[in-house]
């Protein structure tokens, strides 16, 4: 149990009478088991909001396994495993980068494609250049989700 606490350091155990309960509040960085926002109107992101059950980070895909604006991420969402790109996080950025008040996420499928047609926060500037920067590195086409956006901060 010690050794969960220490590997997740985000996680609170709460004791009642009854029953043990966990609560995590929301990373400051996203790795495994992190808590995660979704920011378009796919129809599973949409439902999964709505019942109170953010989707949960389940895989990194890079070396450090610490997730960062533009990566690619694995999330469990309602009984579903999907990818998703981060677009915002709460962990401190490098100077001209904003930060957000949640981690942000945008459902894409194998391809890069996003799930939704819209993206409803703003979303930073120099997401679109890492976002090209993948494009070309991965093969998948990750400019879709710079064209749903709404709004750039």
């Amino acid at each position: 149990m010690l050794n969960m606490l220490y590997r997740f350091p985000c996680t609170r155990i709460f004791t009642t009478s009854a029953s043990q309960f966990h609560t995590t509040p929301a990373c400051n960085e996203i790795r495994k088991l992190a808590r995660l926002r979704v920011v378009d109107n796919s129809e599973i992101g949409k439902a999964a909001m709505m019942e109170g059950k953010p989707p949960r980070c389940i895989h990194v895909y890079n070396r450090r396994h610490v997730g960062l604006i533009g990566d690619q991420v694995l999330v469990a969402i309602k009984g579903q495993m999907k990818k998703g790109v981060l677009v915002g996080l709460k962990q401190k950025q490098k100077m001209k980068v904003p930060k957000f008040d949640s981690n942000n996420i945008v459902l894409i499928d194998d391809n890069g494609t996003p799930l939704g047609t819209r993206i409803h926060v703003p979303i930073p500037t120099i997401l679109r250049t890492i976002l090209k920067e993948k494009t070309h590195n991965k093969g998948a086409d990750y400019t879709k989700v710079l064209a749903i956006a709404t709004k750039f901060v």
